[in-house]
């Protein structure tokens, strides 16, 4: 669960189980999928970058993905999109950027 003061959220490609998660890019396909989701809105050739909301990133060699509160604010379906992603593939998430440096 996360709180509802939380600025940012680490969407680790670690399973609950503690396996690494498949495919080798869902970081980015999900940072991609989310790329609309951006201040101001979506603005032509917007779709060639990631939202600022929504980065894709790795820790200590694990891929992940900062979701940032901003995005809940703007599009809370985007952000629940998220988070279903991640519950739904029983991902590791932690509120800030991450335990792992």
């Amino acid at each position: 669960m996360v709180s509802d003061t939380t600025q940012e959220v680490c969407i680790m490609g670690l399973t609950l189980a503690g396996k690494t998660f498949r495919p080798s890019d869902w970081s980015e396909r999900l940072a991609g999928v989310m790329s609309p989701f951006r201040p101001g809105g979506v603005r032509p050739g917007s779709h060639l970058s990631y939202s600022p909301w929504c980065i894709p990133t790795t820790r200590g060699g694990v891929k992940c993905v900062v979701v940032h509160r901003d995005l809940r604010e703007a599009e809370i379906m985007a952000w629940d999109f998220c988070m279903n992603f991640a519950r739904d593939n029983e991902l590791q998430v932690y509120e800030g950027r991450s335990r792992l440096r």
